[in-house]
């Protein structure tokens, strides 16, 4: 765990308002509109996925973090990961321990007198079809 200065990065996503219960069904279709959409302008790798909750509703957006021009089309939108300070771990393994990650960020930041604001995201290594060469970033904006 620690602490990282982060700034806004764009990113091409699809937002939506779900449950938790019926988002781990829904981000995959989310995430493909938005791979559609950036391989129809050109761009068919090199762009890491993300998932950003910006409350507990969820209100999520997810996409990619996107570093070149591409033109976005139907639900694709442009938008940005927030900058400040954040709490930050990497997840190493397969991306179904992700959520202890969080648990583990949070934990973290009462022990240490952090107060998160509820905007976290996730930003995902390269894909790797072996689960323990995954990993992903988890941040909480703090207040």
């Amino acid at each position: 765990m620690s602490l990282a200065e982060v700034v806004p990065h764009p990113t091409a996503v699809v937002a939506a308002t779900t449950t938790w219960q019926d988002f781990p069904a829904l981000w995959g279709r989310l995430l493909g509109e938005v791979w559609e959409c950036l391989r129809a302008g050109g761009i068919h790798r090199g762009c890491r996925n993300i998932m950003l909750y910006r409350d507990d509703v969820p209100n999520v957006e997810v996409g990619v973090l996107l570093d070149q021009p591409c033109p976005l089309t139907g639900r694709v939108v442009s938008s940005e990961l927030p900058g400040g300070t954040a709490a930050m771990t990497v997840h190493r393994g397969d991306f179904g321990g992700v959520g202890a990650a969080h648990d583990a960020v949070l934990s973290w930041c009462a022990a240490h007198g952090h107060r998160p604001n509820g905007t976290r995201w996730e930003v995902y290594g390269p894909h790797d079809d072996d689960p323990a060469k995954q990993w992903t970033e988890v941040y909480w904006l703090l207040s």
